[in-house]
């Protein structure tokens, strides 16, 4: 039952000067499933789509420890002296050309039943016509019982930051269909995102939850059902379907961050200044960075993740000639041209960060296999085949890496913003 592209296609966003989107999808090989290809030409720093997610959410220790973003599109909602406050842990921080921040208060709004708070009428009347009546728990929000926060409250005891998943994503995911008119549209979207076996699903499961997932999995989906039950999903609360539901979620969701500090650092990085005012700024914006890393560490933005149907057909490449980015301080998504990309030309983008890229074979092997279960045949790791499985320079850095979890070394620049 697969989703027509008139369906994919109508979750991007117009680019300028463009009527359509200038990509499609075609089967590339049974290993590598499906690819996105261009349709036209484009220039190394074109745009080539924009994409809203099906669904997205933040991540739940993210909220919990008051990274506020709207509770929709994930924009964040401190102005970005407030969000430097509260990173550097000084009630008293000032930032100069404050006027930069483009968060506007004004216009946020809040449920009327639950009180979560979006950052626009827009926003507000977006989730409530697409999931937000079912899940709304209305004056519940802060009752430790209602079924939701039970949900919750066991996720977070078995999913610590650093996050990559939140099981409000497959909330979502079920409040949708039980709130849509076209139930079959939405399930067609959904399953257009791609499957593994069995027990490709249990590795998944397992990274994400830890040694003791058999027990921790059945728990959520007996909360899972017990607050979100949906005949015309009945297949998803099953063990099998909610494992493959799980993986789904934990193979396809793409990170996503926003963050009203950084958008204000890059708007002072294109004032035009005097060279002497130029340095001072910029010092100033180091030291802060410095401060924020001394009292937070690296957790800066508001964090999330979405399921983007096209972004999850662009395939990985350790040499990618495009980039994912979230410029607009929200959950959409921009797919950048790293390169020219000629028509007929695949769009791959890479899951490794920059400084991951640039290890060994073996070691971007190593994370893509644990992390994304496939092997990497990309021209830069066939060119790369003859070299030594690892360096000693690595084996080192390795050892030092132990014990700690895998997902922490998984930098996702795809959510840079």
């Amino acid at each position: 039952m697969a989703a027509s592209m008139c369906d994919v296609f109508s979750f991007c966003v117009g680019v300028a000067g463009r009527a359509q989107v200038a990509v499609e999808v075609r089967f590339v090989s049974s290993a590598k499933g499906k690819g996105l290809f261009a349709t036209q030409l484009f220039q190394k720093g074109e745009t080539i789509f924009i994409e809203r997610p099906l669904v997205a959410a933040q991540f739940l220790w993210n909220a919990l420890y008051r990274y506020r973003a709207c509770d929709h599109c994930l924009r964040a909602l401190e102005k970005a002296e407030e969000n430097a406050q509260r990173l550097t842990g000084k009630p008293g921080q000032v930032l100069p050309h404050a006027e930069l921040c483009t968060v506007r208060k004004d216009l946020h709004q809040n449920c009327p039943h639950c009180q979560v708070t979006y950052c626009s009428t827009e926003c507000l009347l977006a989730a409530a016509e697409q999931y937000h009546q079912v899940l709304c728990p209305g004056p519940s929000q802060d009752d430790p019982l209602h079924p939701l926060n039970k949900l919750q409250e066991a996720w977070r005891s078995v999913h610590y930051p650093p996050e990559t998943a939140s099981i409000m994503l497959m909330a979502r995911m079920v409040a949708t269909v039980k709130q849509a008119k076209d139930k079959d549209r939405w399930i067609r979207l959904f399953s257009q995102f791609c499957n593994k076996t069995a027990n490709e699903e249990e590795e998944i499961v397992h990274k994400l939850l830890g040694d003791k997932f058999k027990g921790q999995l059945e728990l959520l989906r007996r909360l899972f059902t017990e607050a979100l039950y949906e005949e015309a999903l009945s297949q998803w609360f099953t063990p099998d379907g909610f494992r493959s539901l799980f993986a789904l979620v934990g193979t396809n969701g793409q990170g996503i961050g926003t963050s009203s500090l950084s958008q204000w650092v890059h708007a002072c990085d294109a004032l035009e200044l005097k060279p002497q005012d130029r340095e001072q700024l910029d010092a100033f914006i180091d030291q802060l960075y410095k401060d924020i890393e001394t009292a937070t560490g690296e957790f800066l933005n508001c964090e999330g993740s979405g399921l983007f149907v096209l972004q999850s057909c662009c395939n990985h490449s350790c040499v990618p000639n495009a980039e994912t980015s979230f410029p607009e301080n929200n959950f959409l998504l921009h797919v950048t041209a790293l390169e020219d990309i000629k028509p007929g030309e695949e769009i791959c983008i890479s899951y490794l960060d920059c400084c991951q890229r640039e290890r060994s074979r073996h070691s971007r092997h190593r994370i893509l296999r644990e992390n994304y279960l496939f092997v990497c045949s990309c021209p830069k790791c066939l060119a790369e085949a003859d070299e030594p499985n690892m360096t000693s320079e690595e084996d080192d850095d390795e050892e030092d890496e132990e014990g700690e979890p895998e997902d922490a070394e998984l930098g996702d620049e795809m959510t840079d913003v």
